[in-house]
């Protein structure tokens, strides 16, 4: 599949409830929050940025970040799924692509961290393929993988 036609909305009133609505395979619900409590949080936490991941003209995954440098001194992803009805088709990876390129504009911006639990096989191979490291960093039953912006 080409990812061409992938794209990034910031979340508004048109798109928020289609986000509500995606859900992963079951195997992986154990590791996310659902997009609805994301949504939430964003309205209680303004740095963080969500947007819906288009495909087309259809919603088809969401995402997060925090537009504030955090812990290891560096800007977090807070959220990235794609609907399972869509994965395993390079959506996500070029979905991420375009998240970082994003916070790679902003301040002083030297890295992107992000954390997941190390069974979460999908999200290793996925930040692993975009260069994310892992350095030994450890939250809780997390861990935390970093790209560093050139």
């Amino acid at each position: 599949m080409k990812t061409d036609n992938i794209k990034l909305i910031e979340l508004n009133s048109d798109n928020w409830y289609e986000c509500c609505l995606l859900e992963v395979a079951e195997n992986q619900k154990a590791f996310l929050e659902s997009n609805a409590i994301s949504i939430a949080q964003s309205k209680f936490e303004p740095t963080l940025k969500p947007y819906a991941i288009y495909l087309e003209d259809q919603v088809v995954g969401f995402l997060m970040y925090n537009s504030v440098v955090e812990e290891l001194d560096g800007y977090w992803i807070y959220r990235i799924m794609i609907d399972e009805k869509f994965q395993g088709k390079g959506i996500g990876k070029k979905a991420t692509e375009l998240m970082v390129a994003e916070i790679a504009k902003m301040p002083n911006a030297q890295k992107i961290i992000v954390g997941y639990h190390p069974d979460n096989l999908g999200a290793h191979h996925l930040y692993a393929s975009l260069g994310f490291v892992d350095n030994g960093d450890r939250f809780g039953k997390e861990m935390a993988v970093v790209k560093y912006i050139k």
